[in-house]
């Protein structure tokens, strides 16, 4: 369950694919925890910007932005606009919370004898995560910064925002790392 949202985009009439009578303000989320993708509606007259960080947790008396939660959408639901800002936000969430993504460098497990989880991270293969590995035995990694001196993994946190990214694009990954994984299909074939 997520409890906090940032904001890609705002669209004041509604969706236009939406039946007239189901048309009002919506906004488009991304969860924090688990980069959930989020339709929701705001409440009228609230003032927010793209990027804004919204509580949508269980408490709905301590909801100042969001009205209510509409449901959970996928990628390719997502408006242009959205899909611009995503990146740039999961790089904030990133920032924000750098810790979480630190601890996956420290402690990530192979997956199989041949197979490590860090190679699931765009641009990481063997050599590297021998390495990443041999460095993390001298020492957790402090921060991102240090993952990159230490164990010369470049721009860390642009991996990490692709491999978000891949999860979020592609509803049949069969790892997910961050992401949580999308419910099976619904009976109009897409994926929930």
């Amino acid at each position: 369950m997520e409890d906090y949202v940032r904001i890609l985009d705002f669209l004041p009439k509604g969706r236009p694919d939406a039946p007239p009578s189901r048309r009002e303000p919506t906004l488009l989320g991304v969860g924090e925890a688990q980069f959930t993708l989020f339709e929701l509606v705001p409440k009228q007259g609230a003032s927010f910007t793209i990027g804004d960080r919204a509580y949508v947790g269980k408490d709905v008396e301590q909801r100042a932005l969001i009205q209510k939660i509409r449901g959970r959408v996928q990628y390719a639901d997502l408006t242009p606009s959205a899909h611009g800002e995503l990146p740039y936000v999961i790089e904030d969430v990133i920032r924000d919370d750098e810790q979480r993504f630190v601890k996956f460098f420290n402690d990530a497990p192979p997956i199989s004898v041949r197979f490590h989880a860090l190679e699931l991270l765009p641009g990481i293969g063997k050599k590297s995560v021998e390495h990443i590995v041999t460095e993390r035995r001298n020492g957790p990694f402090k921060d991102l910064k240090d993952l990159e001196e230490r164990a010369h993994v470049q721009h860390p946190e642009k991996v990490l925002i692709q491999r978000v990214l891949k999860e979020l694009q592609d509803p049949t990954e069969k790892y997910h790392i961050f992401v949580r994984p999308p419910q099976k299909e619904d009976s109009h074939g897409r994926w929930r």
